[in-house]
């Protein structure tokens, strides 16, 4: 700041061809990050920083595993001898073009994307450990009875219920990592995540055509088998994760055995230099529904649909086209979905690693969209059945890959906590709308070629090209404005606005929203929520008597403005007494004496 004797901090150097979503905060550091981050060496740093990962990332990791094989063993089973025992391929109903196998597989996203925005709101207010651990071995003991079931509408009736089960779990774990680590940390912690579903849906298979084998013990077929043995597993590791899991870093020192309060507080400075949310306000549900105003959350959702919708297609279906189109045997079907789903892993991984190095998401997404533009046609056209799975490897490790890719791209571009939790319900909701769509694009009247699920497939890609250029551009438009001085973007949920900088300001608040409210420098001189005066009473709140003697600064430019959290009377310093300029301040307290 230049008025009222306080002194700006250095301003960030922005390349001008940088897009917002690209921009990394290197903010000036105060007394309330150093205390916590010079407790402790660089190496002490990255211990506690790798700690979290064992902890956090492999827990919600091996969770994220189990969830995935159990919601797609659907086709391990249907192959296995399901279909042909409970009659799936018959239409449903009667005449039309949809079989029951569709219907079954459908109605678990009925209830999956209707209860997925309570769950983001339960984490906070249950904990993790309680909260994931009782859901996965909740659904686990489903997927046992599913092994049961003597007729579809049973397996229907099973298959919404986990529905409900299964919606707290994903937009939960996206929720919990993006409190724990920063924005260009995030994206290869959400690659690890999806990478190790990736490798239970490499497993899936191969795990299925062992459990078949078990056909005629106890009774039971061989595709009950699979159904029984994988939800007992999953009962014994939600058990498990009840002792393994870590609660929200603002709670981490009450987690068993892992953080002290002294590394929870490094933690929470470090999230909050960063983005400065890494303590949430108490629920408000018109401020949790409020960001459903923010167009760009839309955009991102829309992108995880289009992803999903492949994801998913593949899912369901790749053991039945490796089948009917490729024509190898059920249990080479099974077994040859391991490598594509491995090589995906790898490709995920890689280009979270990317991501995070030279700070870019966009482009990571249109780089694995391309990936499923190349491996699409060569999977539905080609002749030779070795090249349609070459084709399947490429399709697998784009679409896969994305999905880390989107969650990394809106947790970057996100401000606020329960945002944060809005947005990842609603992405992860409508990747729940991709899987019903997933679910649809290989039609058994299509088969063996299922050409429309392939041109299906190639739009879903393009849209989503389409949209990341028009998030990109949005994004571009912004910046410019910003490096202009004449908007004011966003600041998140815990901050209020007059902790912006002064008027004169020239390095405005480094935030990513096209919705944000526009207001020119003229204007913001004239509002006095802006001004220098109401910053000083912001600084003075927070760091108390020092902040008083030493006549403490904050650079609320670009580094700083959308940085901090107060635990304060919000009330109090909206009052006018407190809103008055400076000098008219000095002026009456001369006047009395």
């Amino acid at each position: 700041m230049a008025q009222a004797g306080m002194d700006r901090g250095p301003a960030v150097e922005k390349d001008p061809t940088t897009l917002l979503e690209d921009v990394e905060q290197t903010p000036t550091k105060t007394s309330y990050d150093v205390d916590y981050e010079s407790e402790f060496t660089e190496k002490e740093q990255r211990t506690i920083i790798h700690r979290i990962d064992r902890r956090l990332v492999v827990t919600v990791g091996v969770l994220y595993c189990i969830s995935l094989m159990d919601r797609t063993n659907l086709s391990a089973a249907a192959v296995a001898g399901m279909n042909a025992e409970l009659m799936l391929t018959l239409p449903f109903p009667a005449g039309s073009t949809v079989s029951r196998y569709s219907v079954v597989t459908l109605v678990f996203f009925t209830t999956y994307i209707v209860f997925q925005p309570p769950s983001t709101v339960l984490i906070r207010k249950l904990g993790p450990r309680v909260h994931l651990s009782v859901i996965t071995t909740a659904w686990g003991a489903v997927m046992i009875g599913m092994g049961f079931v003597k007729d579809w509408e049973s397996l229907a009736g099973l298959r919404v219920i986990l529905g409900i089960l299964e919606a707290g779990f994903f937009p939960s774990c996206v929720y919990l990592l993006s409190t724990w680590y920063t924005r260009y940390d995030i994206g290869k912690r959400y690659s690890v995540f999806y990478m190790l579903g990736s490798l239970a849906s490499a497993c899936a298979g191969i795990l299925a055509y062992g459990l078949m084998q078990l056909g005629g013990h106890g009774g039971l077929t061989g595709w009950r088998w699979i159904f029984v043995i994988e939800g007992a597993l999953t009962c014994a590791l939600g058990i498990g994760a009840y002792f393994a899991l870590v609660d929200f870093p603002d709670r981490a020192h009450k987690s068993w055995k892992f953080l002290t309060q002294r590394e929870a507080n490094f933690i929470i400075a470090r999230v909050d230099r960063d983005r400065g949310d890494a303590k949430p306000q108490p629920f408000s549900a018109g401020k949790f529904f409020r960001a459903a105003l923010d167009v760009k959350i839309w955009g991102y959702a829309m992108i995880f649909l289009n992803t999903t919708t492949v994801t998913y297609a593949l899912a369901y279906f790749l053991p039945i086209i490796l089948n009917q189109k490729m024509k190898f045997s059920v249990g080479a079907s099974q077994c040859l979905v391991a490598p594509p789903y491995a090589l995906a892993a790898i490709v995920m991984y890689a280009t979270g690693w990317a991501g995070d190095r030279y700070k870019m998401r966009g482009p990571i997404i249109i780089f694995n969209m391309v990936l499923c533009l190349i491996g699409l046609p060569i999977m539905g056209f080609h002749k030779k059945a070795s090249v349609q799975y070459f084709g399947v490897f490429l399709t697998t490790a784009g679409a896969n890959s994305n999905i880390p890719a989107a969650m990394s791209y809106q947790a970057n571009n996100i401000r606020g906590q329960w945002k944060r939790a809005f947005c990842s319900a609603t992405l992860v909701g409508f990747g729940g709308i991709g899987g019903i769509a997933g679910g649809l694009v290989f039609r058994a009247q299509d088969a063996p070629d299922y050409r429309p699920g392939i041109y299906a497939c190639i739009a879903c890609c393009l849209l989503s090209i389409l949209i990341v250029g028009l998030l990109t551009l949005q994004f571009g438009r912004a910046n410019a404005k910003a490096e202009r001085g004449e908007v004011e973007l966003e600041y998140n949920d815990l901050i209020v606005s007059f902790a912006e900088s002064d008027s004169t300001s020239k390095a405005p608040t480094v935030a990513s929203t096209p919705t944000a409210k526009a207001m020119t420098k003229q204007e913001r001189s004239k509002n006095p929520n802006h001004g220098p005066y109401a910053t000083v009473l912001v600084e003075k709140a927070r760091f108390g008597k020092e902040a008083e003697e030493k006549n403490m600064s904050i650079d609320w430019g670009r580094e700083q403005s959308a940085k901090r959290t107060f635990d304060i009377d919000w009330k109090k310093l909206e009052e006018p007494k407190y809103m008055e300029d400076k000098e008219v301040k000095e002026k009456k307290e001369k006047k009395e004496k």
